[in-house]
């Protein structure tokens, strides 16, 4: 058994939300308490204690969707004039990026991802995945590397008509094999149907799709994210994507829509009507200039909207800053945004997760996941269960995370990763992405 305490439990269980000096015990892999720290350790004398140092005890962060294969891009300069919009970011970035990945660079940006999840505290993630290079058994190279770090990971490969047939069908095949691997493990592993975006799918491919998803697996599709997806379904078939996709049986309630940037009040009442989950990524659509959610709208329809970084970081409070800044600017209204987002960020994902994962995750409470993290921030001001997540808006980074513990093993401690050699690891990321830019450039 495992001790974790001496700091400031913040549960997010609404029956005893803050437990100052408090303490998380964990057996094997669940919580048994989460009391008193003196009282634990009174009543348990002889269990392993892991010191917070007056921190900050926490649930494991969730994002809500992420591109791990995107890592390597880190710093990566293509040749020729710099695009002017988004089409030209996926054609001259993503996509040929996409294409030279190889069985090796899927690992090394694994391994990257997944250790910057362990870094900030992120223990379960949704990802969208593409390696037009390597297709086939992809997934369960991410999945092999999510497990060695002890990270949830719901994954999916990205369906696209952009390398030919046999390559989408490869695609579909491959969401399909993994979806058996990870019912095998579904405490850890979960598996959705990839699709990228209306405008990269016809209609003979998403019949291919419906026909195959005998399972009934849940899409994970990119909706509207930039004017190009609209403007493509609206000169095609007559309709928006949402309108599209909403025919064609995609939106449901096991479905992730992801940016519904560009959405109109009937898409918003589709996406409703059909329960479909969005998952807002403030950063990459400020940094592709796309535009902006309308977070507001889609929650006020009663919307579960989740919050991601679209693979721009593994820093969840980092996209909370963002988000509450940005919804703010948007609306020309200071005081919107300061419930709205933490919602997003602890509640919906939340929310998501727990309808992916055999297991209880997000909250600290008996009989959840062992899914806890520990943050170096000692509160300057009064702390209490209603101001908590100003505290992190203002104070707090993911790298504020100095203690990881994921499915009751300790991953990280005092900064210091657990049976991991980083040296080693980072010395075959970089090899691995030299010899991929290469192939690039």
């Amino acid at each position: 058994m495992i001790l974790l305490g001496r700091g400031t439990v913040i549960t997010r269980d609404v029956n005893r939300p803050i437990i100052y000096d408090g303490g998380v015990l964990i057996d094997g892999s669940t919580i048994v308490a989460v009391e008193d720290f003196k009282a634990l350790q009174q009543k348990y004398p002889n269990v392993e204690i892991i010191d917070a140092h007056n921190g900050l005890i926490m649930p494991g962060f969730i994002n809500g969707h992420h591109h791990i294969y995107s890592a390597l891009a880190r710093g990566l300069s293509m040749p020729g004039p710099a695009p002017t919009n988004f089409g030209e970011i996926l054609e001259n970035l993503w996509f040929k990026l996409d294409n030279h990945l190889l069985a090796d660079d899927v690992k090394a940006s694994a391994l990257l991802t997944y250790m910057g999840c362990i870094e900030n505290g992120v223990t379960t993630i949704f990802d969208h995945h593409a390696s037009y290079g390597d297709i086939d058994g992809s997934l369960s190279i991410i999945a092999d590397v999510a497990k060695r770090f002890g990270v949830r990971s719901c994954l999916c490969y990205e369906i696209s008509d952009r390398n030919g047939v046999e390559a989408m069908k490869q695609a579909v095949h491959e969401n399909l094999r993994f979806a058996e691997e990870a019912e095998k493990d579904a405490e850890h592993l979960a598996a959705m149907m990839g699709l990228h975006a209306s405008f990269t799918l016809n209609p003979s491919t998403l019949d291919y799709v419906q026909s195959k998803n005998t399972k009934q697996l849940g899409y994970h599709v990119h909706i509207a994210e930039g004017p190009e997806d609209v403007q493509d379904s609206l000169e095609q078939y007559g309709v928006s994507p949402v309108r599209r996709l909403y025919e064609c049986n995609i939106l449901g309630s096991k479905t992730i829509a992801g940016h519904c940037v560009h959405v109109n009040d009937e898409d918003v009442q589709l996406l409703k009507d059909s329960h479909t989950n969005v998952v807002h990524n403030p950063e990459s659509n400020m940094g592709n200039a796309v535009g902006t959610t309308d977070i507001l709208k889609l929650l006020g329809a009663g919307i579960t909207v989740g919050l991601g970084t679209d693979g721009y970081t593994n820093d969840m409070l980092e996209s909370y800053k963002v988000a509450n800044c940005l919804v703010k600017h948007e609306n020309h209204k200071p005081y919107v945004g300061w419930s709205e987002v933490p919602y997003m960020l602890f509640e919906n994902n939340r929310t998501l997760a727990n309808q992916f994962f055999d297991v209880t995750v997000g909250v600290l409470r008996p009989s959840a996941a062992a899914d806890v993290v520990v943050l170096d921030y000692i509160a300057p001001t009064p702390l209490d269960e209603k101001n908590i997540n100003g505290h992190l808006l203002f104070g707090a980074t993911g790298m504020h995370v100095i203690t990881t513990i994921s499915d009751g093993i300790p991953r990280m401690i005092d900064r210091q990763l657990q049976g991991l050699d980083k040296a080693e690891i980072m010395e075959y990321i970089r090899k691995t992405s030299e010899t991929l830019w290469k192939r690039i450039i």
